[in-house]
């Protein structure tokens, strides 16, 4: 299978108004989308849309729940302009872990038939229950990229920390290669670098040998993920960050491009 596991470590770094700073170890699944019932079917510890100690569902994914994630991505790609057909199409995402699961951030990486990272789309959950797509092309002619990398930028237009205003330009690069997977995006507000945050992945075999290491190794990991959203949340407000309610924070100014 092409599908695999990812590991490596999260960083995220705050510039403004203060520094602040942390480093977590994390695994995620690398899916392509066309062997999810082949991973279902291999793998004793994943199930697909059913109970097991690792669970994938199609409706954890897309603002509109998916019901076959595989073919509504490729209706998503087709109403953004594009033609995929033939593409590969990779999701990297952390899996329900004992029925649970809370991804920050999911990424669908997209290659056209000759290999080429062509598409990137983000999909940014919050602690809301919403989720929002950011449909990401390389900001470079394809012919003057290397094959797994793609640089982007967006405009942010989607509620996520209550410690950021809604105004601010996201800038994403992809490098998805032999070495292994490495996404940046850094915030921009006013121009000057606000938020920094990166995730450095070595890829590993997707077997349940593999899984059950990842379990051992990262524990309860989705059920620490929102954990540690709670725990660095408090902490910034005990230093003095300013909080942003939902649906009060300061939207972009209208007319701003959108990616």
């Amino acid at each position: 299978m092409r599908s695999h596991v990812l590991e490596g470590k999260v960083r995220h770094r705050r510039v403004r108004p203060f520094t602040y700073a942390f480093e977590h170890g994390v695994f995620y699944a690398a899916l392509d989308l066309s062997e999810l019932d082949e991973v279902d079917r291999r793998l004793r510890l994943v199930g697909r849309n059913r109970r097991a100690v690792l669970g994938f569902r199609d409706d954890d994914h897309l603002p509109v729940p998916a019901t076959d994630l595989a073919a509504d991505m490729m209706a998503h790609l087709r109403a953004e302009g594009e033609h995929p057909d033939g593409w590969q199409v990779t999701l990297i995402t952390n899996l329900r872990v004992l029925g649970y699961v809370f991804n920050p951030a999911s990424f669908f990486l997209c290659r056209d038939r000759a290999g080429a990272l062509r598409v990137v789309v983000v999909e940014v959950h919050n602690t809301y229950g919403e989720r929002h797509l950011y449909t990401l092309r390389a900001t470079e002619p394809a012919a003057q990229q290397p094959g797994g990398r793609l640089d982007a930028s967006m405009d942010k237009d989607f509620y996520v920390s209550p410690f950021i205003e809604m105004v601010g330009r996201y800038s994403v690069h992809v490098r998805d290669d032999a070495a292994g997977l490495r996404i940046a995006i850094n915030q921009r507000q006013d121009g000057e670098l606000l938020l920094a945050t990166s995730l450095l992945l070595r890829r590993r075999p997707l077997t349940d040998r593999v899984l059950l290491r990842m379990l051992l190794r990262y524990p309860m990991v989705s059920h620490k993920t929102i954990g540690l959203i709670h725990w660095h949340a408090l902490r910034l407000w005990l230093r003095g960050a300013r909080f942003i309610r939902h649906g009060a924070a300061r939207p972009a100014p209208t007319g701003e491009a959108r990616a």
